[in-house]
């Protein structure tokens, strides 16, 4: 089981990284931003953001999401499932953009409450390039080539980054800036992977496949499309009820937690080929349930950290008119790191091929999440927002839950998982009843109060026997490196095919 978690961690590694190089350029950018952007900018441009990856998901149609099942089935030619997906994205992408662009004017009043046309025509082109570019990039998790999807998100950021800057702060663009600077340089990036990648592309899809994918991946995309308005749906209803400036503050509290989708990203990049290539049935429900204690202990120990320092995360980062939008970090943190643990269970639904059942929680979760924050942000403001998504992905777990338990039962270790959640919920309480938010000296207790989390799972009971070894030998680092790569070379044999694959790629990488 080890080995799985090694190499779960080590493309994860590469995905992650990637992503936070961006993230930390991103907050590092957000004094900037914040000084050259009022909160009703920032707003505009981040509703348009999250508008685009709504649209996105459905002009997918669920093809990525089939090209993930459909590249490990060995009844199918990989390089053909490659080649007929790009196709099909290619025309759907294009043929969407060419239909939405007449409308960029009623689009931006139902988006934003008031006219901004040409932000709505940037973020349709936009659309485009996310479309493929999210393509693209996934032909890297098909082969495991975690090098080479860092190095091409990598230049794709250094590359961003100094031309919004240019836009926004010299050009003085605003909102336009924002969305200008992420789609006009991923247009580049887009047609150096299709040069990169085109001897696997076509724009000719083979039609059967392509019914089979999409037999596949169309029940994925209501579902995967509910599930993404439950973090898209809070921004309209807040730009809409109580303006675009808190719109912007609590766009501010999602960048302030982005350590959290930091992980998450990499987690959701490197599990669905992970956890596909498991062939025992047996095999993968352990390695599952291994992931999913791990995974939590990952997300315990980051959300406690932003919720309790999230007071001056937001006052170093961020211009004083922003400063309200620490409120809802801690919230918002959480509910990214329920929507990992739903990636676990839709990999399961994926496993079984009943992805028909996806949609019926995510679209429980999106009635609730309306509801709820037409009840709570007029009441609470940005917190009701935050707090109606964490209640509304937990509704989608519990429904998600219930139904893969019946397809394909996991022995969830819920004993060991209660002891993490406790710990963690009880010392961010502790923190924030009764530490306040200002000074040096607060700070320090706040942090004091995070670095007891390790004690509180030991005193719990939460590590089994070995694990307690394994922190033993931490004093030891020979010791443990030692047994590290014993356990490794005892479980060579069970790696399967696709761990030789990754050597492989590995190797190539290297020599090229």
């Amino acid at each position: 089981m080890s080995g799985y978690l090694r190499r779960l961690a080590s493309t994860g590694a590469a995905y992650t990284a990637a992503s936070i190089l961006s993230k930390l350029i991103a907050v590092a950018l957000l004094p900037l931003y914040t000084r050259f952007l009022s909160p009703a900018d920032y707003g505009a441009a981040e509703v348009m953001f999250a508008a685009v990856v709504a649209a996105s998901i459905v002009i997918r149609l669920g093809v990525i999401e089939a090209l993930l099942r459909f590249y490990y089935k060995t009844d199918e030619v990989p390089d053909r499932v490659v080649a007929t997906s790009f196709a099909v994205l290619f025309w759907a992408g294009t043929i969407a953009a060419l239909v939405l662009l007449p409308f960029a004017g009623p689009i931006s009043d139902l988006l934003l409450g008031e006219s901004e046309p040409e932000l709505a025509r940037i973020a349709i082109g936009g659309l485009w390039v996310l479309t493929l570019s999210e393509y693209l990039l996934t032909i890297f998790r098909l082969d495991e080539r975690s090098r080479a999807f860092f190095v091409f998100t990598v230049a794709s950021v250094l590359v961003t980054i100094p031309v919004t800057v240019l836009l926004v702060v010299f050009l003085d663009l605003g909102a336009q800036g924002l969305l200008l600077g992420s789609y006009g340089t991923g247009v580049v990036f887009v047609g150096a992977l299709i040069v990169y990648h085109h001897k696997r592309l076509s724009l000719v899809p083979d039609r059967a496949l392509t019914k089979r994918m999409m037999r596949f991946g169309l029940p994925t995309m209501p579902a995967e499309l509910s599930l993404y308005s439950l973090s898209f749906i809070d921004r309209i209803i807040i730009a809409r009820t109580l303006g675009l400036a808190e719109a912007g503050l609590y766009s501010l509290a999602i960048k302030v937690a982005q350590s959290v989708n930091v992980l998450v990203r990499g987690f959701q990049l490197a599990f669905p080929p992970l956890a596909y290539s498991i062939v025992d049935d047996d095999e993968a429900r352990r390695a599952y349930s291994l992931v999913v204690t791990w995974f939590v202990v990952v997300m315990a120990v980051v959300i406690t950290g932003i919720w309790l320092t999230a007071p001056w995360i937001v006052r170093i980062f961020a211009a004083p008119e922003y400063f309200e939008a620490y409120k809802a970090v801690g919230p918002v943190a959480a509910g990214t790191a329920l929507y990992a643990i739903y990636m676990v269970l839709l990999v399961v639904l994926g496993r079984t091929g009943r992805t028909e059942f996806n949609f019926p929680a995510t679209l429980a979760g999106v009635g609730s999440n309306i509801v709820l924050n037409l009840i709570l942000v007029p009441a609470w403001g940005i917190v009701g927002a935050a707090v109606s998504l964490v209640i509304s992905y937990t509704l989608v777990l519990i429904l998600m839950y219930i139904f893969t338990q019946r397809l394909f039962p996991v022995p969830y270790e819920w004993f060991r998982l209660s002891k993490v959640l406790f710990s963690s919920a009880a010392l961010i309480a502790l923190g924030t009843l009764l530490v306040p938010i200002e000074g040096f000296p607060e700070l320090a207790i706040r942090l004091l109060i995070f670095a007891c989390l390790p004690l509180a799972l030991l005193l719990t009971g939460f590590f089994s026997p070995e694990e307690r070894r394994y922190l033993a030998m931490i004093r030891r680092p020979r010791e443990l490196i030692s047994n590290l790569r014993a356990t490794e070379t005892g479980e060579d044999a069970d790696r399967g095919l696709s761990e030789v694959y990754e050597v492989e790629q590995m190797n190539e990488d290297m020599r090229n």
